[in-house]
């Protein structure tokens, strides 16, 4: 467990690491000036966040560190500002044009009506500046942010020292213990895939993954190879194509897995992207779905319902994860201590018309 953040009381450090916060004596002039936590860490050698902690009164802070930083405070005559945070949640997109952004903002104003809290939706630009993007965000001084942006170490430590709580929504890097997430059990999610294919009669299974720096794809080629074993398979290392999560590449990898003389009769692919590819490279060398080839795909899009055969998925439930995330995001920024900082919520296998026995 993390250490308890921030509440409402202690979120009102606007810009304290380059605005002025108040007034204090600056050791070796005569002058009065303002006196900011950055100008504190500075001093005592510490990152702004740690002074944050020690003004808040939270752990993880060394005693050696906590008594230098309450020295200097005094010393400097520091005092926290006084002011609120808006009512509001700040999405964080850093693409908003996905297919996946309506069920999450689904997710969010759901909560967020319930819970009468105001949403704004922002996305950094992969082109843009992040650090100017980040201000942007902080000087809103929203109620908490919940970013489906990956944020940096960097964002993160400026969101902790103005005392905005966030969580971090499907995250696709590991992440400190202590910053509070919501996922979905990849895990499960590919193990269930690739069982569904096993009972079903296939032997040689093929995955399409995603890039080996993504946890997600990391996790849910993970579940296929446990399933795999669990069912006394060989792992086979020429039947795992790792590419990124589009359907082109969805696409050219299994057409070098299905030019293969002993091709795959099943393809478990990490995304519907990916699958929708499959289906393509499918029906460019004759092979029926599911005739002559199963195939998995990942995320439960709705168009995945459309197409012809409709795909088998496993369902990553969006707008249930956003719902939980909005909530842990809200009960952070009302000062409440959170049971459990990371939660995983259930993916579902959907089965349809993409998967059948193999012929042989």
């Amino acid at each position: 467990m993390a250490e308890e953040r921030p509440g409402a009381s202690e979120a009102t450090e606007e810009s304290e690491a380059t605005a002025s916060a108040t007034t204090g004596r600056v050791p070796g002039g005569d002058t009065r000036r303002p006196v900011t936590i950055a100008y504190i860490a500075e001093s005592a050698g510490v990152s702004v966040p740690t002074v944050s902690k020690v003004i808040n009164g939270r752990s993880g802070v060394s005693d050696d560190t906590r008594a230098r930083v309450e020295a200097l405070v005094n010393e400097y005559g520091y005092r926290k500002p006084s002011g609120s945070r808006n009512n509001v949640v700040e999405l964080v997109f850093r693409e908003l044009e996905s297919m996946w952004a309506v069920e999450i903002i689904r997710g969010v104003e759901q909560v967020a009506r319930e819970q009468r809290v105001g949403v704004m939706v922002s996305e950094f630009g992969l082109h843009d500046s992040t650090a100017m993007s980040m201000d942007d965000t902080v000087g809103r001084r929203p109620r908490c942010v919940l970013s489906v942006a990956q944020l940096s170490e960097a964002e993160r430590e400026q969101l902790t020292a103005r005392g905005i709580p966030f969580v971090v929504f499907d995250p696709t890097a590991e992440l400190p213990d202590d910053v509070p997430f919501v996922g979905a059990t990849n895990w499960r999610g590919g193990q269930s895939a690739t069982r569904h294919l096993v009972a079903l009669g296939h032997r040689r299974i093929a995955m399409i993954s995603g890039p080996e720096q993504v946890l997600c794809c990391r996790a849910r080629l993970a579940g296929y190879r446990s399933a795999l074993d669990e069912a006394g398979l060989p792992l086979e290392p020429d039947l795992v194509v790792r590419v990124p999560l589009t359907r082109a590449d969805g696409y050219a990898a299994a057409r070098t897995l299905l030019s293969r003389p002993d091709r795959p009769t099943a393809i478990f692919a990490a995304n519907d992207l990916q699958a929708l590819g499959v289906y393509q490279a499918a029906r460019e060398i004759g092979l029926g779905v599911p005739q002559d080839l199963s195939v998995v795909g990942f995320d439960d899009l709705p168009v995945v319902a459309w197409v012809d055969p409709p795909l088998t998925t496993v369902h990553q439930p969006l707008t249930e994860m956003a719902v939980a995330a909005t909530e842990l995001a809200l009960a952070l920024g009302r000062g409440e201590r959170a049971p459990q900082l990371g939660l995983e919520i259930a993916t579902t296998l959907v089965v349809r018309e993409s998967t059948a026995p193999p012929k042989d």
